[in-house]
């Protein structure tokens, strides 16, 4: 089951399911959010596909003509942005046969390893532990909150100070932390973490300034488990719509060096994390980027990351912002 949330011509905001291989959209009724059935469905100790299924209406919408005129909300959302956390997890893809096995050669000497390096090689040691057991822990990082969040089709702002602006390709889970302070993951989306990759070359220790950008994720919202392997395709298209650079990328279980439950267990280990009614979006990493190509993203040019398990593609235009320089004042 694929969910959508999007606004209506006159601004009112539903939530319906995929059909026809994402041409459509069947409207589910009785709930204006995923936020508000995913609390439903903790109440009624059912799970999300249960209550959706229940609540199918008669109305169908075209998915392109809501998509078109910029209906499409993120598939998940707090009504209050400061109660969802944006986080994610790096070095956890082992990329293609080629990539793994240079990266099998660059980590084999351990006295030259990078922090970088012994990070993943950490990773492929310990990050897929026996069932019941706790592995090693991964790259953690925050990115923000829900106010960075975009949904396809809008723009990703760069800010003026970036250095770049370059998208990830990753899959993102989606949760919501319940009265008891337990984690109910609703399921997986497509997500552009989007990164400003110059910026932490400079420096590793960089890595928390480049990370705090905006984001894309969607459209859709896969419910349920994510398939051990997920294979897609990451392009950048000119301002002119045409393909300059495409390349695939794969995630899921197959290609990663920790399992999801070892990178849940990482994040929501912390009483933080775990405050009843928050909402939280957390990206699991990827293997593929256009910059490593050499490419350099322009402003009016648009990432589009497809994998046909999610439905629709997640397309955003690049858009160079201007953020005022802070005003401090003494009190």
């Amino acid at each position: 089951m694929l969910l959508v949330q999007f606004k209506q011509a006159d601004g009112q905001r539903r939530i319906g399911v995929l059909e026809d291989e994402g041409r459509k959209i069947r409207v589910i009724e009785g709930y204006t959010s995923t936020y508000n059935l995913a609390q439903a469905a903790i109440a009624a100790h059912s799970t999300l596909k249960q209550l959706a299924d229940a609540a199918l209406g008669a109305t169908v919408l075209d998915y392109t003509t809501v998509a078109q005129a910029g209906g499409l909300l993120a598939p998940l959302d707090h009504g209050d942005s400061a109660h969802c956390y944006v986080t994610g997890t790096g070095l956890t893809h082992l990329g293609s046969a080629d990539g793994r096995d240079a990266m099998h050669k660059k980590i084999s000497d351990v006295d030259t390893l990078t922090d970088s390096m012994k990070m993943f090689r950490m990773g492929l040691e310990g990050g897929k532990p026996p069932a019941g057991q706790t592995g090693v822990q991964p790259e953690w990082f925050y990115k923000g909150d829900g106010s960075i969040v975009r949904a396809a089709e809008q723009p990703l702002g760069m800010p003026q100070f970036a250095l770049d602006g370059g998208e990830e390709p990753e899959i993102a889970a989606l949760y919501v932390i319940g009265p008891d302070g337990a984690p109910y993951r609703l399921g997986f989306a497509i997500g552009n973490e989007f990164s400003d990759h110059v910026t932490e070359r400079q420096n590793y220790l960089y890595l928390a300034h480049s990370k705090l950008r905006v984001c894309a994720v969607g459209p859709a919202l896969l419910v349920g488990d994510l398939p051990p392997h997920v294979a897609g395709m990451s392009r950048i298209r000119d301002s002119h719509g045409a393909v300059r650079w495409e390349k695939p990328f794969v995630s899921g279980e197959d290609n990663m060096s920790h399992t999801v439950a070892n990178l849940e267990y990482h994040h929501f280990k912390y009483p933080l994390f775990r405050r009843p009614g928050d909402v939280h979006i957390h990206f699991f990493g990827t293997a593929t980027l256009s910059c490593s190509d050499g490419i350099q993203v322009a402003p009016g040019e648009t990432f589009e990351i497809d994998v046909a398990a999610f439905g629709p593609p997640l397309r955003n235009r690049l858009a160079l912002e201007t953020v005022p320089a802070p005003q401090i004042h003494q009190l």
